[in-house]
């Protein structure tokens, strides 16, 4: 079983990027290469992979999430955009390929192959996002966009992409691409992302935090797990013409729940 075609109208699958399709922050996991190349002192390195860390094992809430935006945006105030970018470039294989979700992989491919277009949609800066989601195959992404002036970031931010900044850039770019909401799917790990989901017609708790899953319990909401984080580059090798079989129970689940939202009819999880 996989995703339906769509009754008609546009639709997409809206995909968060942090412990959603990947296993780390995005952002935070460029602290070495951004310190071998002289952006950031060894302090900023040792504050990131204990940020990263703490993202592991509890995700990060509300007030978390503000500071460490404050503390990044301050840090990269002046760094020269072209310089970011290519140290991105250069070193996102290395760094992101072996910690992609295969579950989150699997997804995204059935959904286009039903048809709809992958929207990846994070808090973390377009440079790094971008890259992330050419190299996954997304159509589109929405992501924090820092203000440039010279060349230079200047420690502003045009575009917030995070809570209900989330759901207003969805609701803005189905808009202007004519997207159904309703018709559309969101996955997300973190209770910060709500108002996304209650834009979407089918929401998907990914790894949720506590509060999201008490709240995806008390809405019905279908909940996943993923945990196979394979090196992309193994994943692709593999590919067949034929949709490959899901693994593990996670897989299982993930079917199963696109399948509930097909009939309307209501998905336990064991």
């Amino acid at each position: 079983m996989e995703p339906e075609v769509g009754s008609g109208a546009r639709s997409a699958a809206f995909f968060d990027l942090d412990k959603t399709i990947i296993a780390k922050s995005s952002v935070l996991a460029f602290g070495r290469p951004f310190y071998a190349n002289g952006l950031i002192n060894r302090r900023a390195v040792l504050r990131s992979a204990y940020a990263q860390f703490v993202f592991a094992l509890a995700g990060a809430d509300e007030d978390q999430i503000d500071r460490m935006r404050a503390y990044l945006t301050s840090m990269c105030a002046g760094w020269d955009v072209a310089q970011v970018s290519d140290i991105v470039a250069e070193t996102l294989h290395e760094i992101i390929q072996p910690i992609v979700y295969d579950e989150a992989v699997q997804l995204i491919e059935m959904h286009k192959e039903a048809g709809r277009d992958v929207v990846i949609v994070s808090s973390s800066g377009e440079e790094v996002v971008a890259p992330i989601g050419a190299m996954l195959g997304a159509d589109d992404v929405l992501a924090t966009r820092m203000v440039v002036a010279d060349g230079r970031y200047t420690g502003e931010i045009a575009r917030y992409t995070y809570g209900p900044g989330k759901a207003t850039a969805i609701r803005e770019l189905a808009d202007e691409r004519g997207y159904d909401l309703d018709d559309s799917y969101a996955y997300t790990d973190s209770i910060t992302d709500l108002p996304m989901l209650e834009a979407i017609g089918h929401p998907f708790a990914v790894n949720p935090d506590r509060a999201l899953r008490r709240i995806a319990a008390e809405r019905g909401w279908p909940q996943l797990t993923f945990s196979n984080a394979v090196p992309l580059r193994e994943r692709l090798a593999g590919l067949r013409p034929q949709h490959p079989t899901l693994t593990a129970t996670t897989a299982a689940v993930a079917v199963g729940a696109l399948a509930w939202y097909a009939t309307r009819r209501r998905l336990t999880r064991v």
